[in-house]
């Protein structure tokens, strides 16, 4: 009997053992056991097909509408006067006289300062002297000639030594004139760097003259506008610290392209006639490239690249609809659409990853550009 109840005792410890090990394992083909028969969710006795409604997507549209797009490019140039010239005599010697006061208007042709020309002042009045005897001298060869008196040699004679008195004059003169600094434009003088007194040659600075009326402005362009930019582009700009928008037009095009910066510099024009702009300032240009009137521009973030094309989803019949469309000019926001839409269309500007072909849309606000 022992034995036996010891048996027992050991087949119930086996039992309990394997039902601990296997019943995680059969647990789960228990429980879809007890749901055989049971339709799948959305089927049989559940919810047919439809009962839950179409996803409904909130949108923003862009009623199309003429506008007019303009291609601008920006940039930083300089201001640079229309004429500058570091003043300077053309010939050496001891400065006699100072005539501008620095920081001044000059006129063209005004006398700015003088070298000494005593030795040439006295060189010219020999040789006027001279030429008066030559020229009485001359006076009667001609009346000799007339009577066959002298021969035609000898006249020409007396004739060559009038020409060649006159010829050292007017090298007298000419040195003279390079004892004077006289200004070559109107302008503004700057500041001087000598004074009475000092000895000055051909490499001595004396002032700067500078005109900047009118004024140019100086700037770059990448090389693909070369061919883009021409005479009479207009041209805006500003200057640090002030808040006035000037208007130039372009006058002259660089034909070469600059090898190191492969830029074209471009040149353009400003009246600057109450001279309030002054050369060696920069300022921030904005060039007009090119204008388009009555054009179909969108906001660029609504154009989708594809493989076939680019396309945008329009608002028609309460759905967003997908349109291939054909851009052309692009702005820093906008861009030209060439083909694709026509004026009245309503663009969806927002959701436009969620936006999918025959979506039903709700606009929320309606922009009118």
């Amino acid at each position: 009997m022992k034995k036996n109840k010891n048996a027992i005792i050991i087949i119930l410890l086996v039992l309990v053992a394997a039902v601990i090990v296997f019943y995680p394992k059969v647990k789960p083909l228990l429980g879809s056991g007890s749901k055989q028969g049971m339709p799948p969710a959305g089927q049989g006795g559940g919810r047919g097909p439809g009962s839950q409604g179409r996803q409904v997507l909130n949108a923003s549209g862009l009623l199309i509408q003429p506008s007019k797009l303009s291609d601008l490019y920006r940039s930083i140039g300089t201001l640079k006067p229309d004429e500058v010239v570091e003043l300077a005599f053309e010939t050496s010697g001891k400065i006699v006289g100072i005539n501008f006061t620095e920081g001044t208007r000059v006129k063209k042709g005004d006398l700015l300062a003088k070298i000494n020309d005593r030795p040439l002042q006295a060189q010219l009045e020999k040789l006027v002297a001279q030429k008066k005897l030559i020229e009485e001298k001359e006076f009667r060869q001609r009346s000799l000639l007339t009577k066959d008196a002298i021969s035609q040699e000898s006249y020409d004679q007396i004739v060559t030594e009038l020409q060649t008195n006159q010829a050292d004059i007017n090298l007298v003169l000419a040195r003279i004139a390079e004892t004077e600094l006289r200004a070559p434009f109107d302008g503004i003088i700057g500041l001087r760097y000598v004074s009475e007194g000092s000895y000055t040659n051909p490499s001595t600075k004396i002032a700067r003259l500078v005109k900047i009326k009118p004024i140019k402005l100086e700037f770059s362009v990448p090389e693909r506008y070369s061919n883009t930019v021409k005479i009479g582009f207009p041209v805006t700009f500003s200057v640090d610290g002030s808040n006035t928008v000037y208007k130039a037009s372009v006058y002259a095009v660089e034909p070469q392209v600059e090898e190191n910066t492969r830029t074209v510099v471009i040149r353009s024009l400003y009246p600057n006639s109450n001279e309030e702009l002054s050369a060696g300032r920069s300022a921030t240009i904005t060039l007009l490239l090119s204008e388009i009137d009555n054009a179909i521009a969108i906001p660029t973030e609504a154009l989708i690249p594809q493989m076939e094309g680019e396309t945008v989803f329009v608002y028609r019949k309460g759905k967003a609809e997908s349109v291939k469309v054909m851009t052309g000019l692009r702005t820093e926001s906008l861009i030209q659409i060439t083909d694709g839409l026509r004026f009245g269309d309503t663009l969806l500007t927002t959701g436009i990853l969620q936006l999918r072909h025959n979506l039903p849309v709700v606009l929320d606000t309606l922009i009118k550009n």
